[in-house]
């Protein structure tokens, strides 16, 4: 079941993909970055299918994967090396001229929103986008290079080659587009998995320990502490709970003991019993 739901996800997250490419990023002729953004470059000098460029492109790089990050890695990759082009040309054959909008902020918004969620929908099923994704992780791998650097490196070169032939107005719609899908991806990837992690030192911290316990349904784990001015023995009560429930436990716990010291911090996943595993009650 687990297989089949990945196999949905990638699916779903190519034809994403491929539909806001259509809809929204060839009609205001903006400008992207990875595989598409060279397949535009490419398109614009010779007049090649943007969607064949891409097949090629991709099963390329899989093959380079392939020999030099191993099967496993090529495996990931395999179903978005044919479902993103496949997905683009059907759209092509589809849709045909149809335009929905050529206002070029809107399709500057609904491009990164549309890539954003795409590639979150796609990196969350386990699966590698392919692409322009592989050679930096081959540059990593051989000549140690960071893959952040180099993944930047491309993109840069990539948007610089379509400012060849785009309008200035355009090449800065197209940073706004690449800061929008940054932005959204990383909200995808954190989505669901955001919780918020409570200390609290307080004199009464067995009461508050006893509520968060059995009011709140949630673990406690105490650490022992030492004050720093007068060195008296002072624990701190360590919890977890989802972001909907710190209003209601800094309630319980000022109710408690008005004067406790509380730090709250987010954190981006917990795993474990409660979370990622059902709760085991003794």
């Amino acid at each position: 079941m687990n297989t089949v739901l990945s196999l949905i996800s990638v699916i779903v997250g190519n034809f994403l993909y491929a539909l806001t490419v259509k809809l929204f990023l060839l009609p205001a002729g903006l400008v992207t970055g990875g595989t598409t953004g060279i397949a535009l470059t490419v398109n614009y000098l010779t007049d090649f299918s943007i969607s064949s460029f891409v097949l090629i492109f991709n099963i390329t790089m899989l093959a380079l994967g392939f020999f030099c990050l191993g099967k496993a890695f090529a495996a990931t990759t395999l179903a978005s090396t044919f479902l993103y082009p496949l997905s683009l040309e059907l759209l092509d054959q589809v849709l045909g001229d149809y335009i929905l909008t050529q206002d070029i902020l809107l399709c500057t918004i609904f491009s990164g929103l549309g890539i954003g969620m795409a590639l979150g929908i796609v990196i969350r099923s386990g699966a590698s986008t392919g692409g322009m994704d592989i050679p930096p992780l081959v540059l990593q791998k051989t000549v140690r290079l960071p893959v952040s650097i180099t993944m930047y490196a491309f993109d840069v070169c990539i948007l610089l080659s379509q400012a060849l032939f785009r309008p200035a107005e355009n090449i800065l719609y197209g940073v706004v587009l690449v800061l929008i899908y940054t932005l959204v991806l990383d909200k995808m990837l954190l989505m669901g998995a955001t919780r918020t992690e409570i200390k609290v030192i307080s004199d009464k911290s067995d009461e508050i320990r006893d509520a968060i316990l059995t009011q709140i349904d949630r673990g406690v784990t105490i650490l022992n502490g030492e004050s720093g001015y007068l060195h008296n023995p002072s624990p701190v009560i360590l919890s977890v709970i989802s972001n909907r429930e710190l209003p209601k436990v800094e309630k319980l716990i000022h109710n408690i003991d008005p004067e406790s010291f509380i730090v709250v911090s987010r954190v981006s996943e917990v795993r474990g019993r409660g979370f990622s595993q059902k709760k085991l009650y003794q």
